[in-house]
């Protein structure tokens, strides 16, 4: 009877997990491995969530989004010839640096160029680490780490108002420092550690790696698992990287994908709840207590709703229905934000609703490390990566400005009716990246097969292990990349 019941707890835990991180693994050696590159690659995300700048220093945000964009493609480029186990770390310390020397600026223009190097550092980390997640991964597996390692942002994001009004409230006037350079001291201080780790255990990519915790068999097994590459994937000639980009419908479609998904998140990403909560708390109806941790369920909402999109996606293999789902819950929160005397209760929820726009994350940055990995040009796939994140920060350098001015607040007219047209936008724009999906895994057949969900075996070959495809015949593989195309709705 134990026995029984041991067995079904044990089959009820291994069928959450699977669901949770997935089953791509098949072997003993590729779900080991699998777990180590979860452990050392997503624990990166703690250097996003150790950001505490947060939203009190929006006055300066101009500025570290100009050093951010400019950043984004040098830095892309870099990682191809500098392992990134030592570009990230370093990024990571002068990153650090910088927040300490904010601390001494004596004035606001000394700030504001110190905010501008910030943000030409900090572009290293995010499309950074997604690239790597896209040279580890297979593409079943990519949806859900793309989703963990925003989402270690995101909780960051929780928790960092509050650690910073602790830091100024407790140590404001000590040693003679006041309460906001405290919060630049600390937030550098605590940022080191992470560089360290990332200078030991960091593991490049696959065909570069040196981290000593991965066997030379495993190292063999991480690429053979993966859609092939070119021998010259890592090629930065200036001429030929520009004709690899540039004549790549998947640079065009997939930028202006990133800047839509972008806008789709203007609500959570300008803020209007907080804003909204800020004026009528003037008016005596929220405490300060309230204006402050009410956010934090926008946070918490797009922490579920970004991580339930990724599991659905890796388990099924679809993208297009979790495109729709984030439409239609956009849609019904703007419905309700658009009437201007809506009961509170309404608009809160709305707003809350709002936070389900972070499911275009994984949707966004996963499909296009697919589509590119499909290529197996590594430095077109970065070059692609860094460039859609350009374009989507471009984009609010302007967007908040003219439709979500400050001084609308509580009512945001023309922002409510520039979200219908990108939910319109976003919904015609499905149907592009799904052309292009389609098209890469009719023109790569041979890696659109890893995108399946037919089984890859293991077997001993004379060099190593070695991964072959349980087929009846060679025309299966060539054939694969158009079984993929028509299975995707």
């Amino acid at each position: 009877m134990d026995s029984t019941g041991s067995e079904t707890r044990q089959t009820l835990g291994q069928k959450v997990k699977t669901l949770v991180l997935g089953d791509e693994a098949k072997s003993k050696e590729e779900r080991w491995l699998v777990k180590k590159l979860d452990f050392f690659i997503l624990v990166a995300g703690l250097q996003e969530a150790l950001n505490l700048e947060g939203n009190q220093y929006n006055v300066l945000l101009s500025m570290t989004t100009a050093g951010y964009v400019i950043g984004q493609i040098p830095h892309g480029i870099a990682i191809q010839k500098i392992a990134p186990r030592i570009w990230f770390p370093t990024m990571c310390l002068i990153w650090a640096g910088l927040t300490m020397t904010s601390a001494a600026c004596k004035t606001y223009a000394q700030l504001c160029v110190v905010r501008f190097f910030m943000g030409l550092i900090e572009a290293s980390t995010y499309c950074g680490t997604i690239y790597c997640i896209g040279s580890w991964y297979k593409p079943r597996e990519i949806a859900k780490r793309t989703a963990i390692f925003t989402a270690s942002g995101q909780a960051g994001s929780m928790f960092a108002g509050v650690m910073m009004t602790a830091i100024h409230k407790g140590l404001n006037g000590y040693s003679g420092l006041a309460g906001w350079q405290w919060v630049f001291l600390i937030d550098g201080i605590i940022t080191c550690p992470i560089a360290i780790v990332g200078y030991l255990y960091f593991p490049d990519t696959p065909e570069l790696t040196k981290a000593k915790w991965i066997s030379e068999s495993e190292k063999r097994l991480a690429l053979e698992r993966l859609p092939p590459k070119k021998e010259d994937s890592h090629n930065i000639n200036p001429w030929s990287l520009a004709k690899r980009v540039f004549g790549s419908p998947a640079f065009y479609i997939l930028c202006l994908f990133a800047m839509v998904c972008s806008a789709l998140e203007a609500y959570c990403v300008q803020n209007l709840y907080l804003l909204w909560l800020k004026h009528y708390s003037s008016e005596g109806y929220f405490t300060q207590s309230q204006v402050t941790t009410y956010p934090l369920g926008i946070q918490a909402m797009g922490i579920t709703s970004n991580m339930l999109a990724a599991i659905y996606i890796d388990a099924t293999g679809r993208r297009v229905p979790m495109g729709i789902l984030a439409c239609v819950l956009q849609l019904v929160s703007t419905v309700i934000l658009f009437v201007p005397d809506m009961a509170w209760g309404a608009t809160m929820f709305a707003f809350y609703l709002a936070g389900s726009s972070y499911i275009v994350n994984p949707l966004l940055f996963g499909w296009a490390n697919i589509i590119c990995q499909r290529g197996g040009d590594d430095a077109r796939r970065s070059v692609i990566l860094t460039s859609m994140n350009a374009f989507a920060q471009i984009l609010y350098t302007w967007w908040g400005i003219v439709l979500y001015p400050a001084d609308k607040v509580p009512y945001w007219k023309n922002g409510y009716i520039s979200m219908v047209v990108v939910i319109v936008l976003l919904f015609s724009m499905l149907w592009a990246v799904l052309w292009l999906d389609r098209r890469t895994a009719a023109q790569h057949p041979d890696a659109a097969f890893y995108d399946s969900s037919e089984p890859v075996m293991m077997t001993e070959g004379k060099i190593g292990i070695s991964m072959s495809v349980d087929r009846k015949d060679e025309d299966e593989v060539s054939t694969t990349g158009r079984k993929v195309a028509d299975a995707r709705n």
